[in-house]
Order: C-alpha cells, then structure tokens, then sequence
C-alpha cells in the first residue's frame, strides 16, 4: 500500500505497524474461511454433565482450595444500551402522537415487544425514576391522556437531552428494584454475586473493560454502592478498569478493499469486536478467572444458585489442572515408561477433549514426550453450556482445521457457512448454546502466567459491512475473546442450568422472573 507520511504517523500513533494494516488489507482482499463444524458437541461427547455427588464434590474442592487463590472475575462492560431500546427507538421514529394512538401503532404494526413494554411498564426497575422526571418536566402529566403519557414516558428514557438510556453504559442502567425504591445496576449484581466465590480472607476482585469516557460514571455508581454492598457481603471490593487498546482498533476498506478514509482523509480505524479484549485478560494476574457478560445477572434471591455452578466450574478447573501440572512436571523430568505416557495421553483425550494423533504410537519415545507435553502444556478453560432455547448466538461444536485436526471450539453463528446443508444441519441439531460462563485457568505448571496471545486462531476472525457518510464500508473484527481467541487452549464444557442464564439483551427482560424482585 502507497500509505502517505500522514497516515504512517495516524497508523503509528494508534500503536499499529503499516506491517499490521497491510495485512489487515490482505485479509479483506483473501476473505476469511468459514469455520469447519465436524459435529455439534452433546453430553457424552464434548459436554459433561454432572451427577449430585460430583456437584458437591467439585463445590466443597474449590471451597477448600480457593483461599490460596488468586481469583479475579472478568466482565466485558464497555456496550452501551441502544440495542436494548431497539424496537422503541423505532416507535419514536416511527410513531406520530398527532395523528395516531400507541394501540393503532402496536396493531398496525403487529408490534408485540411494544405491546409487552406497555403492559408491564410499572414493573420495570426505571419506572418510578422516569415518573418523578416527567412528574418534574410535564407538572400536569398525570392529567395527559393515556396515549400521551405512553409516548412522553418513552422520549423520557431515551432522549439525548433527557434520561438518555440508550447511550449509557449497559453496566450503569436500572436493572433491579428492591424495598424502598433501592435500585441495583447490573455492575453493582456483578459484586454482590462474585463476594459469593471470593476467598474469605481477601478482597473480592473485579476487572471490569469499559469505555474510557464512562469510567467517572462507574467510579460514581462504586461510591454509590460501596459500603452498601461492603456491610451485606462481609467483603472489600477491589475494582480495576481498563480500555480496549487503540492498537486494536482494524482498518476498515471500501467494497474494493482499499483503505476507507474520512471526510478530513484520515484513514478510518474501527474497533474489533470483543476478541480484542484478549489483550486486557492478558494483562491480568491471577490463579483463576471467572469470565461472564455484563448484562448476565439476577436478582438476590437467586444469586446462590448461580454462585453455586461458579464453584462447580471452578472445582472442576483447580481438580484438572492439579492432575495436568502433575503430568507436566513428570513429562520434564523424562523418566516415564509407556505406560505412563499412555496414561498421560489417555487424560488428555478423555477429560481435556483433546484428539490424540492417529500416529502418536508411531512416534519415538522422544518425540511422544515432546507431543504430550506440548499438548499439556496450555491455559485450560472450564465453559457452563445451557440447553439450546432457541437464543441467537455460539455454541460448543468439534471443528475441523485445514490440516484435518479436530478441537473443541465455540462457535458463533456467522462464523458458519448456512448455505452448506451439512453445515446448517449440524448447527440446527446442536443441542447446547454457549452462555459465556468461563472458569480459565492461565498459569502453567511452574506458576508462570502464559502468554495468551500466543493461542490465538488469527483465522477466526469475522468481516462485516457497515455503512459510514452513507458509503458502504468493511470491517474486520478479530477473532472473539472466547471463540478464536481461546481456539488454542484446553477446553472442558460442562451443563449448567438455564438458571444460571439470564442475560437482558431487550429492555423487555427486565420483566422475567430472574430479573423480578416480586
């Protein structure tokens, strides 16, 4: 690429090589290959289930271990809320208080996520602090028509210049209603939830990746809440932020893959998606970390069930990985026989999923040292997989590379060619779905924190069309944090209730019972 000496120093500024674009580019230019399922992962088959016995089991193991650990809780948090709002943005958009009513809209247009908004107004964790503004802005409000109020309540909430909801951080919104009008943000569930599987003698830690212009708001909302939650738990808080990093951001290109530019004619840098959050878990330091999405939180009286398959997940890591550091550390030493090294390799494949080589009985006893050692040798993520309800999104699949070897993988939909019947075949049978509900463990045998980078698939990315200035576009998001981003890691999933489960991506699941206090 003939890049200017401007746009060297943009590139440069952003803490990206011309290397790292020029690559980027080949990639729009080459396409990215979809993702190979060679079969959905089912119970017995990718996907353990466990009895009563091994559920207390692996609770009362991480309760006994977790206080010489350090545990950090990982949360994804920088979304804003406009995707919630959706189908309201488009009412506004859409809806003409003059000349017609809310009634005729929601049966005009068959409207029923509306028509559900309407009918459980009242309930929503917002609702008394959206009346007291409007009670404030409109004085004779509750002299307004039925319609009017309906209409007045929804600008209230999501205009720019009033309550604004849909620019705020998911994280910082309305997402429970206690006694006495005390409201819990999805942030503040985060912390009483995590002081459930803290160590008792420690700080209950939380990072937290955010958007950079909000962390006032979430500092704000901490204070707000921090001797509250402090008094109710019997533990400290503490928090960390971080950003996701400039030197992520990917260049986007026209439809003829040539670098998109501004109107000023700079060149246009995107963000890349959730994978590139694998720089900031990189960054931390701990025994264990528990990663779950923002929005995934319930209310008080449910959070012991959910901490519950925390432990579960987290036992099960610390049982494994003691049994593979075990191994590790006789693998360096050399001084196995072939049975050990069959038993080595009997582990990996049964309990780490992982395919041994057809040819591994074929190899010298050097070499089998090596294979085995290599392959133990890696982060190990423990996944809580809930039965498929119909939810958009990934899922646990055995996947094919180019050099035919198999993994364990999640997988999201758009990594997934449905124009292939094979394909869309086994996807539509799959009987799990991923929640993200992630217990990794990130050190090896030695203590050593891995280099997480280095187990990235950076063919599993993703290419979208967006539109900017009202020109087509094509962005390339990075592989995703628990998708490619993991592909290289040992992976154990495991089936967790539904109960555990209960992400709002709708403002209209704030009505589920999880979400309800009555």
């Amino acid at each position: 690429m003939n890049f200017s000496k401007k746009d060297i120093k943009q590139i440069e500024q952003k803490g990206i090589t011309v290397e790292t674009v020029e690559r980027q580019i080949r990639v729009f230019e080459n396409g990215l290959a979809f993702t190979n399922l060679n079969s959905a992962a089912t119970i017995g088959d990718g996907i353990v289930k466990l009895n009563n016995k091994q559920i207390d089991h692996y609770t009362q193991l991480f309760e006994s271990k977790k206080d010489d650990k350090r545990i950090i809780k990982f949360v994804p948090a920088s979304g804003a809320a406009t995707r919630m709002f959706k189908f309201l943005f488009k009412f506004l958009d859409e809806f003409n208080i003059e000349n017609n009513s809310i009634n005729w809209y929601i049966n005009r247009h068959k409207n029923l996520n509306l028509s559900m908004f309407y009918i459980g107004i009242e309930k929503f964790p917002f609702f008394h602090i959206v009346k007291e503004r409007l009670l404030d802005t409109y004085p004779d409000f509750d002299d307004l028509s039925i319609n009017e109020q309906g209409y007045y309540f929804v600008r209230m909430m999501l205009d720019v210049d009033k309550l604004n909801y849909g620019n705020y951080p998911k994280g910082l919104l309305p997402f429970h209603l206690y006694k006495n009008h005390v409201v819990a943000t999805a942030f503040g569930e985060h912390l009483y939830e995590s002081a459930m599987y803290s160590p008792s003698d420690k700080s209950t830690e939380l990072h937290f990746t955010i958007s950079e212009r909000h962390e006032h708001k979430f500092d704000e909302e901490f204070k707000r809440i921090e001797e509250k939650v402090e008094e109710k738990t019997g533990s400290k808080f503490d928090i960390s932020f971080s950003y996701q990093k400039e030197s992520t951001d990917t260049i986007a290109v026209t439809p003829k893959n040539k670098p998109f530019r501004n109107e000023d004619g700079t060149l246009l840098f995107r963000p890349s998606g959730h994978g590139a959050l694998i720089e900031n878990l990189n960054d931390l330091d701990a025994d264990i970390i528990f990663i779950k999405n923002i929005d995934n939180v319930v209310t008080f009286k449910f959070k012991e069930e959910v901490a519950k398959y925390k432990k579960v997940l987290a036992g099960l890591l610390i049982e494994i990985q003691e049994q593979a550091f075990n191994y590790s550390t006789k693998l360096e030493n050399e001084t196995l026989v072939e049975s050990e090294l069959i038993e080595i390799a009997e582990f990996l494949a049964n309990t780490m999923n992982v395919r041994i080589s057809s040819e591994f009985e074929k190899y010298s006893l050097k070499y089998q040292i090596e294979y085995l050692a290599e392959k133990l040798n890696r982060p190990i993520r423990v996944c809580g997989m809930v039965k498929n309800e119909g939810e958009p999104g990934g899922g646990p699949f055995w996947v094919k590379d180019e050099s035919g070897n198999v993994s364990l993988q999640i997988v999201e939909s758009a990594q997934i060619n449905k124009k292939s019947k094979h394909q869309k075949d086994i996807l539509t049978n799959a009987t799990h779905f991923n929640p993200v509900d992630l217990v990794c463990g990130v050190k090896n045998y030695k203590g050593e924190k891995f280099d997480l980078k280095q187990f990235v698939d950076q063919k599993a990315g993703f290419i979208t069309t967006k539109t900017k200035f009202g020109k087509d576009l094509k962005a390339l998001e990075l592989p995703g944090l628990w998708n490619g981003s993991m592909a290289n890691w040992n992976t154990i999933f495991v089936e967790v209730p539904l109960t555990t489960f209960n992400p709002v991506k709708t403002v209209n699941d704030l009505l589920k019972a999880p979400h309800q206090i009555r």
